[in-house]
Formats: structure tokens, C-alpha cells, sequence
């Protein structure tokens, strides 16, 4: 080595910036097979802000095409449509100011045909990449977007814990590797990120623990946000319950995060019904907003009445959570009852969110049984795609569900009626599958089939799509990317139910709320 990268190299390990293993090695480029594609992966080699230029060749020997140029992530994922040809590629790290370009060896693999069971292991397997690999790696919580940007989604992070815990049951990942990322997780919560009343900030920075305020008065505690993070904790402490130093300070850590928030001081008042959604050190509850009616925030009102240490009344169920104008419904859209929500014009996450963790077959109120409700909400929006009222392309029965998500110019409130705009988000109906299995993975395989070169990514699905427009996203989203691997896995195993709804306090809440069924 010659005298000046040896000095050079030296003050880099000095700096921190790069290990003596890193600093000559090659990259080391895996290929697999997958249906109508192969996904390539890699071990960032230094600081992970490097860029890469990807090339393809249909024989080892070349000649190699180039594919991708300036790619950052260390994942890729070919997209050819065809099954049956194999591919070689090989990967560059490209040379940056006096630094030299790193060639990987050549990695070949060939796309086959998979069944409706292998499908589901690869798209959970891709979007899984998302919550491991897109993680923030000083604080391993899970980023808003996939941007690099260090700002991350509390929701986000409760739905990335389960997807970690799934990754190590389906061997993706190792238990150990598993463990060792969610005690990462849950010490930066614990010893780093700013808390107001043991509750999180919408977004928190993945580096200094800080709030990232969300909009103008909202830069404290959102409970809703934090109550999402806690079903993904509640399920890490029931998931990591071995003998092991790790697993052993995984389960006290959840114990302290979970016991910590003051849901009752979200009542606002003394004697309150209603949770609150926002609380601000700077404004206190300026933003005044209910967690009322049918939406994702049923999640929020079982934990706080189940906290074993800050409960709320168990009649603030009927009388904050349920006492919305809004939230009864008992009409029949396309033949179909819905007996919660505001008519059809629902986002499909409302059935989603609450149910990653809390499972609703058998559970029933005095409104509704809600496995019943969320299915048939499923299926009016499918049938509402077939209807097709706004004449959008694209839709029909393999090709439905709307929820907020990316749009072409902006973030997107999307949902059946006047917030159709032609946007169809993958997470709605792939996140469906408990509800209505074979629509979704008829869904499922169309979009995949048919769409796949342009809304198919290093993450998997890609958070959305307009037809009309010929527009795709080109980035993921947190919240949009968690229940699709969530749901998929409560479908195909029931697992983040079973993890949640074992924690001892769910029983107990559920009984005093006057849930039937409530015995699994």
C-alpha cells in the first residue's frame, strides 16, 4: 500500500470513520431469486453514505450494462418480469475525492415462478428491508421516509418492532441480531429521546433524541403516535422473554416505557372523557383535538384503560372514544353493512392501524363485531374500484382501496367519494389480507405482475401509484410499509396478534370495556 493511502487510511480509523476490514476490502454482493426479479444486497463498506453503480450481464463474463448510477441504499432489486434466464451483476463503489473504486465479484442468480405462500415470505421479506437496513443506525428507530433524512415516525418505530420480530421468526434476520436492534431501539427511547409525560413526539430525531415538530403547534407529545409505538413495545416484551442478558433488558426496558406514559393526563381535565391527542410544552393543548369517532385512534383508549399504571376510566370507551356522531353507522354500501365509520368516505387504515397488535376476531361492543366490520369495510372499497364512479384508470377488482399516502404533489388524505384522486396506495389492500385473504392476494399478484417494473423497489411495494397520471412514488413511507408485513403475518400466522393480546393487562381491559369474545 503506498505511503499516502497507508497515512491516509490511519487517520480515518483515528477519525472513527472506517474499520482497518473495510478500508481495502471489496464489496460483497449477494444475488437472489425471486418471481420476475433478483434482489441484490451488500454490506455498505464504510460510512453507509456511499454511492454505487449497479451493472447487469446475462452471462458472467459480461458484457455488463449499467443499471443504476449514483444509488445509495445497499439493497437493489431488479424488476424483469420473466422467469427463468439468469443474471450476473456486480456492484462499484464509486471513487469519491482521492479515494479509489471498489469493485465487487460477480454474483449470478435466475428468477422462477413462486407459489402464493413464497410470494407472500418475498414481499414480506423485501418490506422488511425497509424497518433493517432503512433504520437510522445511530438510534436504529425507523425513518419517516426513505430519504436519509434522520428525522423518524414514532408509529413508524412501533410498527418497525414488530417487523423486526417477524424477521426473526421467518430468518430473515437472527433472534440475537433481532434482539440486539430492538434493546438499541428501546435505549435510545428510554435514555435519549425527549418524552412529555412519558408520551413521544410525532417525529424524534434518530440522532439527538430531539422532537422534530410536526406542524406549527405541534411539537410535544402525540399520543396517538406514542400509543402505536407501545403496541409494537407491548409485543417485543411477550416476544423476548428468554434467560438472556439482551432479552432480559429488552423486557425490563419495555416494562419502564410502557409504565411511564400518563395516559390520564391526556383527558385534559380532571373528571375528562375524551383522550387528547396533542399536548406541547410551548402551547399546552393549543391544537384541542379529540380522539374521537371511528379512526385509527381505538388503539389509544385500550392501552390507556389497560395501563397498570396511569389508567384511564374504562367508561371514557363509550363516552370520549365512541360518542362521535361519526362513529356509528349501520348503512349498507354495495349490499354491504358497515356499522361503524362515516359512510364509505373512510380511509382503509381506520380497519388497520389498531388491529396490527389488537385482534378484533370475535371482539364485539355494543356497535359492532369488528373483524365483521373491518372485512366488510374492505370489501366496499374493492367494490367502490369496480363501480369506479370517478372513471379512474386503472381500477377494478384487482386494483382498490384508498388511504392516505404519497401523492403526485403532495401527502394525500385519500379515501372513497370526494378524496378519490386517483391514487392507489399498495399498503391498503395488501394490508387487508386477515379480512378478506383471497381479494387481497388477488391484488396482491396483479399489482405485482402488471405494475411491478415501475411501483416495485428495494423496499418492496412502493408507497403509491396513480394510473390517470402515470405517476409512481419513488419513496417509502414508515407507516405505509408497517402493516403490510404486519398484516400479511397476522394472516398467514397470527403472530402480532397472539404477542399483544397475551400481555396480561389486554384481558382485563377488555372485560371491563365489555368486550365479548374477548376470550381467544
Amino acid at each position: 500500500m503506498p505511503r499516502f493511502r497507508r497515512l491516509f487510511c490511519a487517520f480515518l480509523l483515528i477519525a472513527g470513520t472506517v474499520s482497518p476490514a473495510r478500508s481495502a476490502q471489496q464489496p460483497s454482493l449477494t444475488a437472489t431469486g425471486h418471481e420476475s426479479r433478483v434482489d441484490l444486497t451488500w454490506t455498505p463498506l464504510a460510512t453507509g453514505a456511499e454511492r454505487y453503480t449497479i451493472e447487469r450481464a446475462e452471462k458472467p463474463s459480461g458484457p455488463f450494462t449499467v443499471i443504476a448510477h449514483g444509488y445509495r441504499p445497499s439493497e437493489y432489486s431488479d424488476f424483469l418480469g420473466t422467469n427463468g434466464q439468469s443474471y450476473s451483476y456486480r456492484i462499484t463503489v464509486e471513487a469519491g475525492k482521492g479515494g479509489p473504486a471498489m469493485r465487487s465479484a460477480t454474483a449470478t442468480a435466475t428468477p422462477a415462478a413462486m407459489t402464493d405462500d413464497q410470494l407472500l415470505t418475498s414481499v414480506q421479506a423485501a418490506t422488511f428491508r425497509y424497518f433493517w437496513q432503512g433504520a437510522h443506525p445511530v438510534s436504529g428507530l425507523i425513518r419517516e421516509r426513505s430519504n436519509f433524512d434522520p428525522k423518524c415516525a414514532t408509529g413508524g418505530t412501533g410498527f418497525g418492532i414488530y417487523a423486526i420480530i417477524i424477521g426473526s421468526e421467518r430468518h430473515f434476520i437472527t433472534r440475537p441480531e433481532a434482539a440486539a436492534r430492538v434493546q438499541k431501539i428501546f435505549s435510545f427511547l428510554e435514555d435519549k429521546a425527549e418524552r412529555y409525560h412519558g408520551a413521544f413526539s410525532h417525529w424524534i430525531d434518530g440522532e439527538t433524541g430531539k422532537t422534530r415538530p410536526f406542524s406549527e403547534f405541534d411539537d410535544g407529545a402525540d399520543l396517538l403516535e406514542t400509543a402505536l409505538l407501545m403496541q409494537g413495545v407491548l409485543a417485543a416484551r411477550q416476544y423476548f422473554n428468554r434467560n438472556e442478558a439482551v432479552e432480559r433488558d429488552i423486557h425490563l426496558r419495555a416494562e419502564r416505557l410502557w409504565k411511564a406514559v400518563d395516559w390520564n393526563w391526556f383527558l385534559k381535565e380532571s373528571g375528562g372523557k375524551s383522550l387528547y391527542w396533542h399536548w406541547s410544552p410551548n402551547f399546552g393543548w393549543k391544537k384541542n383535538l379529540r380522539i374521537t369517532g371511528w379512526n385509527e385512534g381505538m388503539i389509544a383508549y385500550l392501552l390507556a384503560i389497560a395501563s397498570p399504571t396511569h389508567p384511564i376510566p374504562s367508561d371514557c370507551y363509550a363516552l370520549g372514544w365512541a360518542s362521535s356522531k361519526h362513529y356509528a353507522n349501520g348503512k349498507e354500501y354495495y349490499g354491504l353493512r358497515q356499522s361503524v365509520g362515516s359512510s364509505m368516505g373512510q380511509p382503509l387504515f381506520f380497519t388497520q392501524y389498531s388491529f396490527i397488535g389488537f385482534d378484533p376476531r370475535g371482539k364485539s361492543d355494543a356497535f359492532c363485531d369488528y373483524f365483521a366490520n373491518n372485512r366488510n369495510t374492505t370489501l366496499i372499497h374493492r367494490a367502490y374500484a369496480i363501480d369506479n364512479p370517478g372513471k379512474h384508470a386503472g381500477y377494478g377488482e384487482n386494483v382498490w382501496g384508498l388511504t392516505p399516502s404519497i401523492g403526485p404533489d403532495r401527502y394525500q388524505p385519500s379515501a372513497p367519494g370526494k378524496k378519490d384522486f386517483g391514487t392507489i396506495a399498495p399498503t391498503a389492500c395488501l394490508s387487508a389480507m386477515p379480512f378478506a385473504p383471497k381479494e387481497s392476494m388477488a391484488a396482491l399478484r396483479h399489482l405485482y405482475k402488471n405494475y411491478g417494473p415501475k411501483l416495485w423497489g428495494e423496499y418492496g411495494f412502493r408507497d403509491a401509484f396513480n394510473p390517470d397520471l402515470d405517476w409512481y412514488a419513488q419513496s417509502y413511507l414508515a407507516i405505509d410499509q408497517g402493516p403490510i408485513i404486519a398484516m400479511i403475518e397476522n394472516h398467514r400466522t397470527g403472530l402480532c396478534w397472539k404477542l399483544f393480546m397475551d400481555n396480561p393487562e389486554v384481558a382485563p381491559m377488555l372485560a371491563k370495556v365489555g368486550f365479548k369474545g374477548h376470550k381467544r
